[in-house]
């Protein structure tokens, strides 16, 4: 596979995990109080509410690292491996969790069920979140992305909204690795607007929540108003509120979108040794069992 690829598609994941690093610090906060004790925060230096060491990771990257490594056991997409491996994370006391993703846990470890019923309180980012290795496995095969982002999203979140926002994070991300512009990008950030215009951010009012509808206008903002991936990530995470997820979805777009040769070196220095070298063994894993390949 093209090397080109394969850097692309580990800068996505190594973005996801530099986002919520930087963006674990904000969260919960606002504008003006990040502005009042940071000036502007653009350094990984871990604390916030969670009181992280610099360069720990949160429930954002974990999960999509419990995803990734159920596909590379089973070979291949497994559900119930996906199920379990989100099992055993909760068992093993992660720093936070959401409740969304809690409840869903919860349900398949009662009943074995690997869908929710459809919820209108369901339409979080907690789906979202760990959409990096769901658009590495899937890589090249438009169906399979759609199969495997609603199937992975349903086990714990059953919105509309959310199933939206998921598949056009999983798109964007797979046609920035394969070299597709920012142009291309927000081609397809306006088919998401045209069937769901309430995700439409061209007047950006500055909300940062947990909604999905609040995540994506604020990474949409800032991928299509700056230049870089650290200015990018910067402004996302300045925005305060779900930061960690915010900056983990940014991160992963942004990621694809720049390329390895952007990722502050800084940055990656202060990331946690371990989930950066997983990170780096697990992605050539699932590029491997890729239509791609």
């Amino acid at each position: 596979m093209e090397d080109q690829i394969v850097s692309r598609a580990t800068a996505a994941f190594l973005g996801l995990a530099l986002g919520d690093a930087l963006g674990a610090t904000t969260e919960f906060m606002t504008p003006a109080e990040i502005r009042v004790k940071h000036k502007l925060h653009r350094k990984i230096i871990g604390g916030g509410w969670l009181r992280l060491k610099p360069g720990q990771v949160t429930d954002d990257t974990e999960m999509s690292l419990a995803l990734a490594r159920a596909i590379i056991q089973t070979d291949g997409w497994n559900l119930r491996q996906i199920a379990d491996n989100f099992v055993a994370w909760m068992r093993g006391k992660p720093i936070d969790i959401g409740s969304t993703v809690r409840k869903g846990i919860r349900m398949y470890m009662n009943n074995g069920t690997l869908e929710v019923p459809v919820n209108e309180w369901d339409a979080g980012n907690g789906a979202a979140m760990r959409m990096a290795p769901v658009a590495l496995v899937t890589l090249g095969d438009e169906q399979q992305l759609r199969r495997c982002t609603l199937e992975q999203a349903h086990l714990t979140h059953h919105h509309a909204l959310s199933d939206a926002g998921c598949l056009c994070v999983g798109k964007m991300v797979q046609a920035a690795i394969l070299g597709a512009d920012r142009f291309a990008l927000h081609a397809l950030t306006r088919e998401l607007t045209t069937e769901y215009p309430t995700f439409r951010f061209n007047h950006y009012k500055g909300y940062a929540s947990g909604y999905i509808v609040d995540t994506l206008q604020t990474v949409f903002n800032y991928i299509f108003t700056t230049g870089s991936f650290e200015e990018c990530l910067i402004g996302v995470v300045n925005q305060g509120g779900d930061a960690d997820t915010t900056g983990a979805i940014a991160g992963m777009i942004a990621g694809a979108l720049y390329g390895h040769e952007q990722l502050p070196r800084a940055w990656l220095k202060s990331l946690d040794g371990h989930v950066k070298k997983e990170i780096e063994a697990l992605t050539p894993q699932l590029l491997h069992l890729s239509a791609l390949h």
